[in-house]
C-alpha cells in the first residue's frame, strides 16, 4: 500500500492533460491494432482459422476497438481559440473513476480475448464480461440507489408525530 499524501492533491495543467491524452490514445490504438493484426495474420496463415465464429467475433472486436477509440478521442478533444491558445483540454482520460476508465478496460478485454481466442474458441466467452459489467455498474449506480430512495420514509421528529396523532384522534 502506498503512503498517503499529506495536503491537497496536485492538479494537472491543461497542456499536460492534452499531452497525456494523446499518449493514452496512441497506446490504446496500438494495442487494438496489434491484436487485430496478430489475429488476422493467424487467420490468413492457418486455413482452419476461417470459421464463421472466428470471423464474426473478429468483426465484433473490430467494432469494439473502433467505437472505443472514437469515443475516447471525442472525450479527449481539445478546443483551441483562433489565435491557437488552448481553451479547453478535453476530458482527462487518465482520471480515476471516470467513464474513460471503463472504455480503456473494454479495449484491454477485447484485445486480450482476441489474442487468447487464437488458442481456443472458448476464450471468446470472455466477451460476456462486457454486458455483465455493464449491468453491474447500472445496478450499483442507478437502480439500487433509486430503489433505496423510493423505500425511505421522510424523518418526522417526535413532536410533529404526536401532534399528528392528536389531530387524528380529534377527527374521529
Amino acid at each position: 500500500m502506498a503512503p498517503q499524501q499529506k495536503g491537497k492533491q496536485g492538479t494537472k495543467g491543461a497542456k499536460q492533460i492534452v499531452e497525456e491524452n494523446a499518449a493514452t490514445l496512441k497506446f490504446y490504438r496500438n494495442m487494438a491494432l496489434i491484436s487485430q493484426g496478430v489475429a488476422l495474420t493467424v487467420m490468413f496463415l492457418l486455413p482452419e482459422g476461417f470459421t464463421g465464429l472466428t470471423i464474426i467475433m473478429t468483426i465484433i472486436t473490430l467494432a469494439l476497438h473502433i467505437g472505443s477509440y472514437q469515443f475516447m478521442s471525442f472525450m479527449a478533444r481539445a478546443q483551441y481559440s483562433e489565435s491557437g491558445s488552448l481553451l479547453d483540454s478535453g476530458t482527462d482520460l487518465n482520471m480515476e473513476g471516470g467513464l474513460s476508465e471503463h472504455v480503456k478496460d473494454l479495449v484491454i478485454l477485447s484485445s486480450g480475448t482476441q489474442i487468447l481466442a487464437l488458442i481456443s474458441n472458448y476464450f471468446w466467452l470472455m466477451l460476456l464480461f462486457i454486458p455483465i459489467r455493464a449491468v453491474w455498474l447500472l445496478w450499483g449506480s442507478v437502480i439500487k440507489p433509486w430503489m433505496e430512495q423510493k423505500n425511505q420514509q421522510p424523518d418526522v421528529d417526535e413532536k410533529k408525530q404526536k401532534k399528528m396523532e392528536r389531530k387524528m384522534r380529534r377527527m374521529r
